[in-house]
């Protein structure tokens, strides 16, 4: 209850004073040491120490990913540094807030803005309303009305058997949606290959930059991702359900706590057996051994593997973990069957996939598509099209780790295991679509600065080794063979993903954007 509980201090004084700190400390009868540490690991608390002043009371946040700086988040910045004065109004930049298709994206304490302008900004100010927008969901009664929560029932009246389930899942070719795309059914087996007890943990701490499918679906349809989420608990006869939500999403923690307390009055769960968690700002808690340590109450710092978290993982037990829009899909694929989704697809694909889309599009957003569908495709069915007087001259089809596609190679099939042959993989599918009127130096800064932020600086490889790229890349002139040298280094000594995937949009520039690297006087030797 580490992180929990510094949340209560720091939602109720804005920080977290050391003479708070070593109080928790002593209730909780934990070194200062271990509190210390977790509190100063993420990024959403405020450690203030005995001789530091407290900060402002208001702090405006204004999103720098990629999506952000493309709609013009830094002289946003300094225009709202400029208007607002210091010691009232904190201006300080942040990480990608999961909400890239309503770019510029400002945070006022616990309120977020879309579309953001100084005038925008100043409105809200002036309110002094800075609390979460509510947002308008599904709630249980209309969800069972549908049919919500039959499948639940009789899974757990032993109408339908797990392994019928599980068939039905690969005969939908259902898989991990949150980038690894591993397949439902086998993770289901080899979790309940093991002994008990176990848990069930959902990841709903996307922070991969350009990515907002799984705020956009429990938005929606909470109950729909819940049921899912139980019978998933369900089929590993879990001791209890963790949902592990970003703290970038306020709104959506309420709706969550308001879904649960629903299926505890409808007695469809036992109180307590759903444990919502929150984030505290760390892109690496999307990795789950880093999201086990985070529950537990430690930093978030990537496990060594083996063994797997299915072998040991929450609490050293085995442990189930699944994407939000993994589970969302399992209550529809029942009712539909598993032909219809596994029917889906283009090229030579199966399923359907939820496409967040931002950047130079007309029409930015979660988009339902076909698996295998390519950009060329995605853009004329379903985005309008690029913005007007911009010309396609690349994508990011997964977002900051999936690389960058040029423009000649946009009819590729957009799925698992096709992007692969061109150094680049789909992951979360964030796609960021680039115009030739951005400048490819400043997204690859961009991206490499996220990076080297937010490398849980475990392992040297991926510490050093993301600030070091990001010098390389601000010189006026890239050596490849150095950044090709320095990538390789990475890729095969870091412990995870973040360290391993971080290299992947600069040797994507290497690759394919020679020429327009040399039309921005970028002289790249080697």
């Amino acid at each position: 209850m580490l992180i929990e509980h510094l949340h209560a201090i720091q939602d109720r004084y804005g920080y977290l004073a050391l003479e708070n700190l070593r109080a928790l400390a002593a209730y909780m009868n934990l070194p200062m040491a271990a509190v210390y540490e977790t509190a100063t690991f993420y990024a959403h608390f405020e450690v203030v120490h005995d001789d530091q002043a407290p900060p402002p009371a208001v702090t405006i946040r204004v999103c720098d990913s990629l999506s952000c700086q493309l709609a013009g988040a830094q002289t946003l910045q300094r225009k709202l540094a400029e208007d607002t004065d210091p010691s009232q109004v904190r201006v300080i930049r942040a990480p990608c807030m999961g909400r890239c298709e309503q770019a510029p994206v400002v945070q006022i304490n616990h309120r977020h803005l879309g579309y953001a302008s100084p005038e925008g900004v100043e409105a809200v100010l002036d309110t002094g309303h800075f609390h979460p927008e509510a947002i308008d969901w599904q709630r249980l009664k209309n969800y069972r009305a549908s049919g919500g929560y039959a499948l639940l029932t009789e899974c757990r009246a032993g109408e339908i058997s797990v392994e019928t389930l599980m068939q039905t899942l690969e005969t939908a070719s259902l898989r991990g949606l949150g980038g690894a795309g591993f397949a439902t059914f086998k993770k289901w087996e080899f979790v309940r290959a093991e002994s008990g007890p176990r848990y069930c943990a959902i990841n709903a701490d996307e922070g991969e930059p350009g990515t907002f499918k799984d705020r956009y679906h429990l938005e929606r349809l909470p109950h729909q991702f819940l049921e899912g989420a139980l019978i998933s608990a369900w089929a590993v006869d879990a001791e209890a359900l963790y949902i592990y939500l970003r703290d970038e999403y306020p709104g959506l923690h309420r709706v969550l706590r308001d879904a649960i307390a629903e299926l505890e009055a409808a007695c469809l769960v036992a109180p307590g057996y759903i444990i919502l968690r929150r984030g505290a700002g760390a892109y690496i808690c999307g990795e789950e051994s880093a999201m086990i340590e985070s529950l537990e109450g430690k930093p978030g710092k990537p496990r060594h593997r083996p063994p797997f978290v299915a072998q040991v993982g929450l609490f050293d037990r085995p442990t189930l973990v699944n994407n939000v829009e993994t589970v969302y899909w399992i209550p529809r694929i029942w009712a539909r069957g598993a032909d219809w989704l596994a029917s889906q697809g283009r090229h030579g694909r199966k399923g359907l996939r939820s496409f967040s889309v931002s950047g130079r599009v007309a029409n930015p957003g979660v988009h339902l598509a076909p698996a295998g569908i390519t950009l060329n495709e995605l853009l004329e069915e379903y985005c309008g099209g690029m913005v007007e007087g911009h010309q396609l001259a690349g994508y990011l089809p997964g977002g900051a780790s999936g690389g960058i596609l040029p423009a000649h190679k946009a009819d590729i099939p957009l799925d698992f295991d096709t992007l692969q042959e061109h150094g680049c993989f789909i992951g979360s599918a964030a796609i960021v679509v680039l115009s030739d009127q951005d400048d490819l130096k400043a997204v690859a800064t961009n991206l490499l600065a996220f990076f080297a932020d937010e490398s849980c600086g475990q392992c040297t490889p991926c510490r050093v080794g993301t600030e070091k790229m990001l010098a390389l890349l601000e010189n006026n002139e890239w050596n490849a063979a150095e950044l090709e040298r320095l990538s390789q280094v990475m890729v095969d000594a870091s412990i995870c993903g973040l360290g391993q995937a971080a290299p992947n949009p600069v040797l994507s520039l290497l690759r394919d954007f020679r020429d327009e690297l040399a039309e921005q006087n970028l002289i790249v030797k080697g």
